[in-house]
């Protein structure tokens, strides 16, 4: 059985800052991520708002990112973390020992529950990934937060009618991007509204909303919000009544595990804070490890 001095869970900018200050420190350094390393920030078309940098994709901040992680011989490991114990992270192919562990694992995305005979057949979580398939056709975007709008502004320039979809008459997201939306003639607001279904014969050709008015599209993009992934911890780990993890500093209730970025109880989820957890919960399993030396 692998033993490392810090094991991450999530490939995020928490879990990958997380592994290079854990590396630079010294440490044996694991990181484990089961599906895409950068999380959501990777489909981001403009990060402005990350130290260093005028204007940079969420691609290229984390490839940066990672490529410097590298130079320190972190290793990687591509598997889905099952369960936790206090000194054993379990994935679905191995056991791996450790002395300290950071649980950086970020954010599930939320689903409709009525998309999943339809996506990639007109249904799509990723508009940056799939806009261009619907140029000069007519799509939707639901939500209301940051990753929503900025999802209407990209796909404004591309579709010929983006409609905007949110079941409150408010919205979460920036005002600049707001502002920015406002200006475009070829978006509409759809408000105080919900999908009822999701209507076609074998793709995607309508929505039908609480109301009972039916939406023609080409494409819907869903963009509703992200929840904290930590079904592997099985009560080792104190959650909060939102189901993220209850932390004092990036500490949790075992001496050894600490937690970075947006799956930890916060008011402020955000790049710059995330890393500022990953950099934070690494110092503390360089600490601990001094002490109990």
């Amino acid at each position: 059985m692998n033993s490392y001095d810090c094991v991450i869970i999530g490939g995020g900018i928490a879990g990958l800052t997380s592994a290079l200050y854990a590396a630079r420190g010294g440490l044996k350094t694991l990181v484990i991520e089961s599906t895409q390393y950068g999380g959501q920030i990777v489909n981001s078309l403009d990060v402005e708002n990350y130290p260093g940098f005028l204007s940079i994709s969420g691609y290229d901040l984390i490839s940066n990112i990672k490529e410097q992680v590298k130079k320190y011989n972190v290793e990687f490991l591509e598997e889905e973390v099952t369960d936790l114990k206090k000194n054993k992270v379990i994935t679905n192919q191995r056991e791996i020992e450790f002395k300290t562990a950071i649980i950086a694992s970020g954010l599930k995305r939320r689903t409709l529950g009525l998309e999943d005979d339809y996506i990639g057949k007109g249904v799509s979580y990723c508009a940056t990934c799939d806009g261009a398939f619907f140029k000069n056709k007519k799509v939707a975007v639901v939500g209301g937060g940051n990753t929503a709008l900025e999802d209407v502004l990209y796909l404004s320039n591309i579709a010929s009618t983006v409609y905007l979809i949110h079941r409150r008459d408010t919205f979460r997201a920036d005002a600049s991007v707001i502002s920015k939306i406002t200006k475009k003639d070829n978006v509409e607001f759809v408000l105080n509204k919900q999908i009822k279904s999701i209507n076609g014969d074998g793709v995607l050709e309508s929505i039908t909303l609480d109301d009972d008015t039916v939406l023609n599209l080409d494409g819907l993009f869903i963009a509703i919000g992200f929840s904290s992934e930590v079904n592997y911890l099985h009560d080792l780990i104190e959650l909060d009544e939102d189901g993220f993890i209850k932390s004092d500093n990036t500490c949790t209730n075992i001496p050894n595990i600490f937690v970075a970025g947006d799956v930890r109880t916060k008011e402020v989820r955000q790049l710059i804070t995330a890393a500022s957890d990953g950099a934070i919960a690494a110092t503390n399993c360089i600490n601990y490890i001094n002490i109990n030396s």
